[in-house]
């Protein structure tokens, strides 16, 4: 059985809880790789973690959400840098995780979301989050 929201949130009383992406198809994607192993990393526009709720700090934990709302595992920030978008490196796409993980298909899908967003530029901000898996689906117990 998995484990609830709720009983999560008791277990981890100051997580920020949060899916990836913009549809229920990339939450379930993403979250997938994170649990996989292969996607240690995420970013974010800058003016995206200012808002109330995009703020985290290393050392926090999230409560990862899948397509439809529910718990698909639980991480914690252990870096975090700020950086333009034309700045990412090659090692840091790759910690991404996604795709064939290029920097080149980091720069398109990312491109990509953040227009969809209405926000994207090559000189924008990001703040890139690296991140360790702490429980995958949750077994009760």
């Amino acid at each position: 059985m998995i484990s609830t929201l709720t009983e999560l949130q008791q277990r981890y009383p100051q997580a920020h809880v949060w899916a990836f992406g913009d549809s229920a198809e990339m939450a379930d994607e993403l979250a997938q790789l994170v649990i996989a192993g292969h996607k240690t990393a995420s970013c974010s526009s800058y003016e995206a973690y200012q808002l109330p709720d995009g703020m985290a700090g290393v050392g926090d934990f999230h409560i990862v959400l899948d397509g439809r709302g529910e718990p698909a595992c639980v991480i914690r920030t252990t870096r975090l840098t700020l950086i333009r978008f034309n700045e990412v490196s090659p090692e840091q796409a790759a910690r991404e995780g996604e795709g064939d993980k290029s920097l080149g298909y980091w720069r398109q899908a990312h491109q990509e979301f953040f227009e969809r967003a209405g926000c994207f530029s090559e000189e924008m901000e990001l703040v890139f989050e690296e991140f360790m898996l702490v429980e995958p689906r949750h077994a009760k117990g």
